[in-house]
């Protein structure tokens, strides 16, 4: 962006892009190319034009929603001065343009200068800013919980479940082992009545 008065003053602004976020920092350099009147002050404003409805009915109004002193004293020729303007904490919206062909709300960047006596110079250059998208917060995964009555009772009857058949198979065990006992009982008693009945001779 050039400003300047023909044979009398020449100034250019630079900025690094067009484009902003609502928490960015604009970046750039002022350059004094030719410097033939004294100059006093400078500064940069922001300044948002609303634009309502639309033909000869349309209603504009302009507001002045940041303000940035750049310089004070008088500059001289090939002096630079770089800025930073930091758009955060300030009350600024996205651009937007024609909504509905009804609403619009825009921004500019204001230069201006202002000589020892009261004269104002200024450029105006329009900027666009946008809202940038918050990171997406990553929840954590909850462990799924369970009632703790309901895993008593699956627990008790899981247990339950498993005494009875430990006690089915130990009853079954324990019949098998009488009955083993019982017939080897029963073979020994006839084994011991043979072994009686051959001792036992009748002499003549």
């Amino acid at each position: 962006m050039d400003v300047g008065i023909e044979d009398c003053l020449h100034i250019e602004f630079e900025y690094n892009k067009s484009r902003y976020h609502l928490q960015d920092v604009i970046v750039g350099k002022i350059y004094f190319v030719l410097v033939r009147i004294k100059i006093k002050h400078m500064e940069i404003t922001i300044i948002k034009s609303e634009t309502v409805g639309s033909g000869p009915n349309a209603a504009k109004e302009t507001d002045s929603v940041a303000k940035f002193e750049i310089m004070d004293g008088a500059p001289v020729r090939g002096e630079s001065i770089p800025i930073r303007l930091f758009l955060a904490g300030h009350d600024l919206a996205p651009t937007m343009r024609d909504v509905g062909k009804k609403f619009s709300v825009r921004y500019l960047l204001n230069l201006v200068l202002v000589d020892e006596e009261d004269r104002r110079y200024f450029k105006q250059q329009e900027v666009t800013l946008w809202r940038k998208a918050d990171k997406p917060v990553r929840k954590m995964l909850e462990p799924a919980t369970t009632d703790s009555n309901t895993n008593g009772i699956e627990d008790a009857t899981r247990t339950s479940a498993v005494g009875d058949h430990e006690n089915g198979r130990d009853a079954v065990d324990d019949e098998q082992t009488f009955t083993v006992k019982c017939e080897c009982f029963t073979i020994v008693s006839a084994i011991e009545a043979t072994v009686m009945d051959h001792r036992r001779i009748d002499f003549p």
